[in-house]
């Protein structure tokens, strides 16, 4: 049985190009998983291996690999940086216990650090933190702990500091030996001597070093005590403490290096495995029920007890879907037969092979604490709970968001219609992230996603990998739709003409709540005017009526129906009558609520060169943007700023234009806020035209 202790289920995440791709590659490298080093530049890197990831030179889809350091089991997956991918990085953190979150040297904590470090913040992940990029020009290690301090509000504990900067980067102090870790320019990582540090970085070294057992001591009282008297703790000491609060998240040990350079990666492999947790050292996942809600059970990490593993990514190739699946508790054999609690259906475990990134190697069994693919399950997704038969239960699911942009899709050539169906339904069991819907009135099939470029590789993907040749309509805004003023309303739907009647009278209230709480329904009927057993009714067409404003058929946000009163009959009330009741109610009261169009809003963060702040902020403005802060980087400005998502489209191009190509900018979705008359009736007006166009 394998030691436990001996696991590492850790993650690489940062923003993108902040070079964790890179570090992955030497990693591997170092523990003698790969023998000759591959470039992300050049398109050669071992867990890039989708074209599209070599050609762009950006990390699409989470890679998974295992290797080995010190005696210790590493599972090492390596995720996108890009914000349209952070699903990726998102299910990858679910389901790790431990993290490397790194931050280019020059451009310090950039946006979508800021995302991952949130997500890690909410899956409670404990971190190293890798300061890598020191060979490079602005490169500035102090500033970044800085910026980590006061950008992500977290503690970095300091334990390597750079010797030397730029191009004369050449090495690291260890602060718990102070040790200098000097390595030679042949680029290769085990050319190295350790020696004395310099004597111009000693007032430094004390400083930080005094810093770093001042936090350590925090972790345990009678060892602080010692330290007040005079008297400091053995390194020993020290890693246990500095182990404690890492996993604990009191603090997150920091390093420097540069993994392009092969510098300072074996510290981080050290830290790895002497600071991050364990399996059995991560606070169990909780079982929850049906709704949701948690049971109180706990699927502790021992291979002894039932069977407990969650599903965190699909993937498909040429031998079928590959389930990516953490084993929490358990074991899980080959061959056998096992639970899927979310359909209710059991299904058997052709292969299990554990992965280096496209490569495989077959394995008989897993066990808790292992993350593994399996082969020949049919109909599982992300986010399923696979348990034993005899011992059910379900794992906290993954909650994703909604996609902001859609655009219609059509095969090139009539007959592939069947193979872009297929090719579609794989890909969205791959990435939860991206939808799929057929239009009903014009039988369109519509690809809805977290941005341009996520929507882009998918259009290449059907390309590439399915053969599919595909003609793509506009990108579309997805817009909603909510009402701003309290209307108390009535209607009785009643049928009485030929064959059983039907009669239903509803009063109610219809009102605009906060942005951002969605639809609420509260019945404060008294005396038995409207049966118990009719509310649900009324409830469930009001929410299924949300899936189409009044304005423009976008889902509808945002408000609140109170059912007051009502009336009923004793022959002719039912719960479809109540139905149709609620079904007209919302068709005839909305449109007096003030409904109103709603655009996303995306969060911008913009770089550009100094000469070109002036032009860059003049074409947010024209794009209705708001400019919340310009900061100052070492090779340029980075403008933090909101704007609708409908202005946004093509922006790369006009940056990257008015730059000369040295722009660069990442965006998310912020929230939803009113769009603005003219534009509201821009939007009303083109949807009905398209409508019109369609029933032609």
């Amino acid at each position: 049985m394998a030691d436990l202790s001996k696991y590492r289920n850790i993650g690489i995440f940062a923003h993108v190009d902040a070079g964790k791709t890179t570090t992955t590659e030497r990693i591997l490298k170092l523990t003698g998983k790969i023998h000759k080093i591959g470039e992300v530049h050049d398109g050669a890197a071992t867990t890039d291996f989708m074209e599209q990831e070599q050609e762009r030179g950006i990390t699409i889809q989470s890679a998974a690999t295992t290797c080995f350091w010190n005696d210790h089991q590493l599972n090492i997956i390596d995720t996108p940086g890009h914000v349209d991918f952070t699903i990726e990085v998102y299910r990858s953190l679910k389901v790790l216990d431990g993290g490397v979150g790194v931050f280019c040297a020059s451009g310090g904590v950039e946006p979508q650090s800021e995302t991952n470090w949130r997500y890690a913040n909410e899956s409670e992940v404990a971190r190293l933190i890798l300061v890598n990029k020191m060979d490079r020009v602005g490169a500035d290690f102090y500033r970044v702990v800085d910026q980590i301090k006061n950008v992500l509000a977290a503690k970095p504990m300091v334990l390597s500091l750079p010797i030397g900067a730029e191009d004369d980067f050449v090495g690291v102090i260890d602060l718990l030996t102070k040790e200098a870790w000097i390595w030679d320019d042949s680029g290769d990582p085990t050319s190295y001597r350790i020696e004395e540090p310099p004597a111009e970085l000693a007032d430094k070294v004390e400083q930080y070093r005094s810093e770093l057992i001042e936090m350590a001591v925090e972790q345990d009282d009678e060892v602080m005590e010692k330290y007040l008297e005079g008297e400091e703790p053995d390194v020993e000491t020290l890693k246990r403490l500095i182990r404690k609060g890492t996993i604990e998240l009191a603090f997150f040990p920091t390093f420097c290096g540069s993994a392009f350079k092969n510098k300072g990666v074996q510290l981080i492999l050290n830290a790895v495995v002497e600071y991050l947790p364990n399996p059995t050292e991560v606070p169990p996942q909780p079982e929850v029920d049906l709704e949701g809600v948690e049971t109180g059970e706990l699927a502790v990490v021992d291979p002894d007890m039932p069977l407990r593993a969650l599903a965190f990514k699909i993937m498909d190739d040429q031998y079928g879907a590959l389930t990516f699946t953490r084993v929490y508790s358990g074991r899980l054999k080959k061959g056998t037969m096992i639970l899927n609690t979310f359909t209710g259906k059991t299904e058997r475990v052709g292969r299990i092979v554990e992965m280096h990134a496209d490569d495989r190697r077959e394995l008989e069994e897993a066990q808790a604490g292992d993350i593994v693919a399996l082969l020949g399950l049919k109909n599982v997704q992300t986010g399923h709970t696979l348990c034993d038969e005899k011992n059910p239960a379900t794992l906290e699911p993954m909650v994703f968001p909604d996609p902001v942009i859609s655009m219609a899709i059509q095969p090139a050539e009539v007959g592939q219609a069947d193979k872009l169906g297929v090719a579609l339904g794989k890909m969205i069991k791959e990435d939860p992230s991206f939808r799929v819907e057929t239009d009903q009135d014009s039988g369109e099939t519509v690809l809805k996603g977290m941005g341009e470029l996520h929507l882009d590789i998918k259009v290449d993907i059907l390309k590439r990998t399915y053969g599919v040749e595909t003609i793509v309509g506009a990108p579309q805004v997805a817009y909603r739709e909510t009402v701003t003023q309290t209307i108390e309303d009535s209607y009785t739907h009643k049928k009485q003409s030929g064959g059983s009647g039907q009669y239903g009278k509803i009063d109610y209230t219809i009102e605009p709540l906060e942005p951002g709480s969605g639809f609420e329904f509260e019945s404060k009927v008294v005396g038995g005017n409207v049966p118990k057993e009719y509310i649900p009714a009324v409830e469930k067409w009001f929410r299924l009526s949300l899936e189409k404003g009044v304005l423009a058929e976008f889902p509808c946000l945002d408000f609140k129906v109170t059912l007051r009163d009502g009336g009923h009959h004793s022959v002719d009330s039912s719960a479809v009558a109540f139905e149709l009741a609620a079904r007209a109610a919302y068709r005839q009261s909305v449109p007096k609520a003030g409904p109103q169009l709603l655009e996303p809003i995306m969060k911008l963060d913009v770089f550009t060169p100094e000469d070109n702040v002036g032009d860059v902020i003049g074409d947010l403005n024209r794009r209705r943007g708001m400019i919340h802060a310009q900061d100052r980087a070492p090779t340029g400005i980075r403008i933090k700023a909101e704007a609708p998502l409908g202005e946004m489209f093509g922006y790369i191009g006009d940056l990257r234009t008015m730059t000369s190509g040295r722009g660069q900018f990442s965006m998310e979705f912020s929230h939803y806020a009113a769009a603005p008359k003219g534009i509201s009736e821009e939007v009303i007006k083109k949807v009905a035209e398209d409508k019109a166009a369609k029933a032609k």
